[in-house]
């Protein structure tokens, strides 16, 4: 059973900086998508940044040259690195992952259970 697990969400001032990781635990081939999403109080969840396994990132226009995603993937993990977070970052931010072939099983599509961002202003 594959998992997504994140860590690093909290508190952290205006412009601050926060570093998010993501996991997917398992016994894991291969991973053609990783990226984060995020969900705001009375908005809709929306794409943050995305990375296809060796291709190039992509960035929502709110966080370009601001954010960036990375993975590595013999750790199976993605990070998200936020630097001057404002106060509109704040939201509950969720990985997801795209593609991942694992022994016979393959996972479509895949979320973790989100983490809370803060940014206080």
């Amino acid at each position: 059973q594959v998992q997504l697990v994140e860590s690093g969400g909290g508190l952290v001032q205006a412009g601050g900086s926060l570093r998010l990781s993501c996991l997917a635990s398992g016994s894991i081939f291969s991973i053609n998508v990783m990226g984060w999403y995020r969900q705001a109080p009375g908005r809709q969840r929306e794409l943050v940044a995305r990375i296809v396994s060796g291709g190039s990132p992509d960035y929502a226009d709110s966080v370009t040259g601001r954010f960036t995603i990375s993975r590595d993937n013999a750790k199976n993990t993605v990070y998200l690195q936020m630097n001057r977070l404002k106060s509109e970052d704040t939201a509950v931010y969720y990985c997801n992952t795209k593609g991942i072939r694992s022994g016979s099983a393959y996972y479509p599509d895949l979320w973790g259970q989100g983490i809370q961002v803060t940014v206080s202003s």
